[in-house]
């Protein structure tokens, strides 16, 4: 399937062009122009958006289940064009972008299916009791309703699964909500795309329009007037720390302030105890290598730390991820921005006091080549910014003189999305004395594994104290990131006949 984008935005069922454009900075192939989101593009769409809240947020969950799973049909009969147009923007490799969609998809479904299993809506119900004393008890209904429309950030990361149709717009239409997507201007085409695969299956479910509406990117001013504007209910964001703490004011400034939930990325520690790095320190060097350099470091997941003790196996450990990294070819990186980031990044850990330089490549414009460095647990400690992520594959090893050390480092972590743990039954000990910490700080705690690849399910946790997240009680993978855009209402002593279908 050929696929040449047309540049315009998708307001509730139009394709509208603005007069000023942008140009896409394609990884490889053709440029294209695209129109700049406006602010009366954001009042079109969030208008439309209420209005179909109206008729949408009522409807059944088989009725949303259906939309959703035509929503799945329609992206992967577009398949081979997401895919392409995706390659050309993002440098991805063609097998990465098709797990991706397929994930996109699959979550799709997994949410089409749980919201049809009626779990995500927590009903309760307190019978009457008139003969109480003394005082008697109402009859007392509670379920989750959907808040209105949502406003959602297309990341840079994720073109697919955190993107048009990713997670949080997945969520939110699951829960009954309209979407309003802001579109990433690292991939407009592939958002294009996306979007037309929502539009058909809006008109194949006979769904009002303004369910979802596309707005690319551009200009900044578009993102405030977004999270800013009345009819919007919650945002979800994925993508900087900066970027995301600025929308996350702007939503706790309102007049009516609304729920940010901002995924903001970490760091994503692993701590490497004495059994297993005694062990079996050259497979987990091995295994870190490979995890900090997939898809060029550029998953939030991204494990850009390890925790080992002093002595010869944390010397060998950090020869093996050396050797290991140095294999490791250049690849492209999402943009140019992305990639004169993680140069300024590496720059920063490269000139801190204190910091042992492993592995020093080239990063050429939009290529990027790994980075490996080391220092103390008393360096780190007194240093905050080793602390701070650098979105690309480099490594900090930190080397721990005593257990205490070990301690004090996770004491000393700011909110982080996961924490690991590499340990051999022998560690229990240690491990059980860092778990009451990293607990508090992540919100996914692995044993033996690494973070990156992020299950899509019932039980996944893709979230954690800030700055990982905006909000320390949410996920946004999975299916319990569906209760983001629900609130409970209690109904007291309502007849039947006024209650929500779900109570009947």
């Amino acid at each position: 399937m050929t696929f040449v984008p047309h540049g315009k935005h998708l307001i509730a069922g139009e394709w509208l062009a603005s007069d000023n454009t942008f140009v896409s900075a394609p990884a490889h192939g053709p440029e294209h122009h695209y129109s700049v989101g406006r602010v009366s593009d954001v009042d079109s769409a969030t208008s439309d958006a209420e209005e179909a809240f109206w008729s949408y947020g009522y409807s059944s969950r088989e009725e949303r289940a259906a939309f959703l799973n035509a929503v799945a049909d329609e992206i992967e009969a577009r398949a081979v064009a997401i895919t392409l147009i995706g390659m050309q923007e993002t440098g991805l490799p063609e097998a990465r972008l098709q797990g991706e969609r397929g994930r996109t998809t699959g979550q799709i479904r997994l949410f089409a299916d749980h919201i049809l299993a009626g779990k995500y809506l927590d009903m309760r119900h307190d019978v009457a009791l008139p003969d109480r004393q003394p005082l008697p008890r109402p009859d007392l209904k509670m379920v989750q309703r959907p808040i209105g429309p949502v406003a959602v950030f297309g990341a840079s990361n994720f073109p697919l699964a955190f993107s048009t149709a990713g997670g949080d717009t997945a969520a939110a239409l699951a829960a009954g909500c309209p979407v309003v997507v802001k579109g990433h201007s690292a991939h407009p085409g592939t958002s294009e795309i996306v979007a037309e695969a929502i539009y058909a299956a809006i008109k194949k479910c006979d769904i009002h329009p303004g369910v979802f509406s596309l707005i690319q990117g551009g200009d900044r001013r578009v993102g405030a007037a977004l999270v800013q504007h009345p009819l919007i209910k919650a945002v979800g964001f994925t993508g900087s720390l900066a970027g995301g703490r600025a929308l996350f004011d702007l939503c706790a400034a309102r007049p009516e302030p609304i729920p940010f939930f901002g995924e903001l990325g970490s760091v994503n520690p692993m701590f490497i105890l004495d059994g297993a790095l005694n062990s079996r320190g050259d497979d987990i060097a091995t295994g870190w290598a490979g995890s900090l350099t997939m898809g060029a470091g550029q998953f939030c997941t991204n494990p850009g730390i390890a925790i080992v003790q002093a002595g010869e196996a944390g010397d060998q450990f950090a020869k093996t991820a050396q050797d290991a990294l140095a294999s490791v070819p250049a690849q492209t990186m999402l943009t140019d921005g992305i990639a004169a980031a993680y140069r300024d990044g590496k720059r920063r850990i490269a000139e801190t006091d204190g910091v042992q330089e492993l592995l020093n490549t080239s990063c050429d414009q939009r290529k990027a080549t790994p980075y490996l460095y080391r220092t103390t647990a008393q360096n780190w400690l007194a240093n905050e910014s080793l602390a701070e992520e650098v979105f690309g594959p480099l490594g900090v090893i930190i080397t721990a003189e005593t257990t205490d050390e070990m301690l004090e480092i996770a004491l000393a972590l700011q909110g982080q999305l996961t924490c690991t743990l590499h340990m051999d039954d022998g560690d229990i000990d240690a491990a059980r004395a860092l778990m009451p910490i990293i607990e508090r700080k992540a919100g996914r705690v692995l044993a033996n594994g690494f973070p990156t690849g992020v299950e899509v399910s019932d039980a996944m946790v893709h979230g954690g104290p800030y700055p990982a997240s905006t909000n320390f009680g949410a996920t946004s993978v999975g299916t319990l990131s569906i209760r983001r855009f629900l609130r409970p209402v209690c109904y007291q002593n309502l007849p039947d006949a006024l209650l929500p279908a779900q109570f009947s």
